[in-house]
């Protein structure tokens, strides 16, 4: 079966490392094999690399040197210094390897950490990668409930399992979440998790939980009535429809190890929500993915480490654990 391909990310950060070291955990392990979409000189610079002309070739060199497409950048890219220069490459690269994914010429997407303040600088008009690989993928058909939705998961060996947390709302202000939050919002949210938890992770029957908004899940409406108000009726709708959801329950006591227990993954309705229990279950090792979209994508879950790029200090954990899930979710979607 086709490989993955790994987008190349800010050339300035971190990439660049971290696709070396994944490919030299994982050259052993074929099934993980994936093809770089980037800057050939780049990549060369800071070990073996084999330049491949179709990600099909990929399987073949993985063993001996990281098979990288070539797309060379215009300008030289140097370490930590983030340059606007790059986004039309970065961008490129994000674009082709969507592309090799709707043919079937990847098997899925990992994409490596972007800048975002770079992108706007050249007119960039999506909040991040998830909203534009929605964008990229929005006229292929999909069956069922369409994202993006952004998942975080973690390794949690408490419990034999993984912590998984999906988002309401993602890179806005704390300011905006309230008129952000709408039934229709989080019923997509709950519907793309079920379904993608069925299908790209193979659980049968989905257990949910919905975090509340306020202290206490608002504590009957003492502290805050969007509990009363919007996340008590639309939990009960979501069971109608046949879900198993539970909630609202207040977040501070959702992370635990026993309440870990009770829940395939939990709703949260804002950013640090759900990224502060995983960062704290396992901050090295934890991994972004898009669900409900008609691609596999995964991303490491950190930035470009533009403060430590070109050191070679960078840990490769979490990009090593996205490849790994890009496999797994293609493998089961492909089941």
């Amino acid at each position: 079966m086709s490989p993955l391909v790994l987008s190349l990310g800010d050339p300035c950060g971190t990439g660049p490392e971290l696709a070396h070291k994944a490919w030299a955990a994982l050259r052993a392990h074929p099934p993980s094999a994936f093809a770089v979409l980037g800057d050939a000189a780049l990549l060369e610079s800071l070990g073996p690399i084999r330049r491949i002309g179709s990600p099909a070739e990929a399987a073949a060199a993985f063993a001996d040197a990281l098979p990288v497409l070539d797309r060379p950048l215009t300008a030289p890219a140097i370490p930590g210094q983030p340059d606007p220069v790059h986004a039309p490459h970065i961008i490129g690269w994000i674009r082709e390897g969507v592309d090799f994914c709707l043919t079937g010429a990847a098997r899925g997407l990992v994409t490596a950490p972007i800048a975002k303040s770079v992108l706007y600088a050249t007119g960039f008009g999506f909040p991040g990668h998830t909203e534009y690989l929605g964008d990229l993928t929005a006229a292929t058909p999909y069956t069922g409930t369409r994202g993006p939705v952004m998942m975080l998961t973690a390794p949690d060996a408490a419990n034999d399992s993984a912590l998984r947390v999906v988002l309401a709302t993602i890179h806005i202000p704390l300011s905006e979440v309230k008129t952000r939050l709408s039934a229709g919002v989080i019923r997509t949210l709950a519907h793309v998790t079920h379904e993608a938890l069925i299908r790209d992770f193979g659980v049968e029957k989905p257990r949910l939980v919905l975090a509340g908004l306020n202290p206490h899940a608002g504590e009957d409406g003492t502290i805050g009535r969007e509990e009363v108000e919007l996340l008590t009726p639309l939990v009960k709708a979501l069971r109608s429809e046949g879900l198993d959801i539970a909630g609202p329950l207040p977040a501070d006591t959702l992370f635990h190890e026993e309440a870990r227990r009770t829940y395939d993954a939990a709703l949260c309705l804002y950013h640090d929500q759900g990224l502060i229990p995983l960062k704290t279950l396992d901050f090295w090792g934890g991994v972004n993915i898009t669900l409900g979209l008609p691609i596999v994508r995964t991303s490491p879950d950190h930035g470009t480490g533009f403060g430590i790029a070109g050191k070679g200090i960078a840990r490769p954990d979490s990009l090593i654990n996205a490849i790994r899930a890009a496999y797994d979710i293609s493998e089961q979607r492909r089941k």
